[in-house]
């Protein structure tokens, strides 16, 4: 059952404040991960392209100003960019775009492989072609799978990255899956106005690196922000919370993200318009001091 909901609201992402992402671009701080919108699962039987469309339109209607996509979220002709591209252009003055480059698919449509120096110039340019713009706002350099981050160098294909900003095609940069050395590494070659990394409320091994973000005003966006299927909030763990809120889980998961930092920025996905009129609400939610300690903190 979805609570919290109040479907006459068109404001609910403008709730949560505003965050300059790299200091220029002004983005509500509950935004829209489109990765569910071709499939639910990167095996899983492609979804109604409409139906995406529609998310995508109500999710504009709900505040959303900060949308995260990739060139690997496609599922059988399905194309996220496409839908975002059939759905919102042309584009609104104050929509921020950001997506990810460095996964390949196999032939199974999985994002097992992973992108050179030399490739990423090419999934760039493919970016810009389905969005249909001229420069992306944020692109981030997603690296490895779903391993835990660390243990590679990242450099040369940072470096490749930030030729392309320098050459106009790209405004921000950010780095994805990355450890505190990575995100050094990355930074010592060009700015990055992002970090993209595993972190909810019942996962939060990141959290120094989120202080780091924190210091030094750069965006923490976590991926999976409700669990994704991999870490999976435990609602019973919950329950105080929800039950005091007249709440979901959901929504006091993504209450606590917002609340835990200023840089944080959440962009949980869907493919349902019932649970993307649920996720807007928690920007309606104010987690209390007994909220905080109930959740671990």
């Amino acid at each position: 059952m979805t609570k919290n909901t109040n479907a006459d609201s068109t404001t609910h992402a403008a709730l949560t404040g505003e965050f300059l992402l790299g200091g220029d671009l002004p983005v509500h701080r509950l935004g829209f991960g489109a990765m569910r919108l071709p499939t639910g699962t990167f095996q899983g039987p492609a979804r109604d392209p409409e139906t995406g469309v529609a998310v995508l339109r109500r999710a504009v209607e709900l505040g959303v100003n900060h949308i995260d996509t990739a060139w690997f979220y496609r599922r059988e002709g399905v194309v996220v960019n496409e839908l975002i591209r059939a759905a919102l252009a042309p584009y609104a003055d104050d929509l921020v775009i950001a997506t990810k480059v460095g996964p390949l698919l196999d032939s199974d449509g999985v994002p097992s492989g992973e992108a050179g120096p030399d490739e990423l110039r090419g999934l760039v340019e493919d970016n810009l072609r389905t969005l249909g713009v001229d420069r992306l706002d944020l692109v981030y350099l997603r690296v490895g799978g779903m391993s835990a981050p660390g243990g590679v160098s990242i450099a040369d294909r940072f470096a490749v990255l930030a030729e392309l900003r320098e050459e106009g095609l790209i405004r921000h940069l950010g780095v994805s899956n990355v450890d505190a050395a990575q995100l050094a590494e990355a930074r010592a070659i060009a700015p990055v106005a992002a970090v993209q990394n595993s972190f909810h409320v019942q996962d939060r091994g990141d959290a120094g690196l989120l202080a780091r973000c924190e210091k030094d005003g750069i965006a923490f966006v976590p991926f999976f922000p409700l669990g994704g299927g991999y870490r999976p909030i435990d609602a019973t763990a919950m329950a105080a919370v929800t039950t005091r809120h007249q709440a979901t889980a959901a929504q006091v998961a993504l209450a606590w993200l917002l609340a835990s930092s200023p840089v944080m920025l959440a962009i949980p996905g869907t493919g349902s318009l019932g649970h993307l009129e649920e996720n807007m609400e928690a920007g309606r939610i104010r987690l209390t001091p007994d909220d905080f300690v109930a959740l671990g903190d």
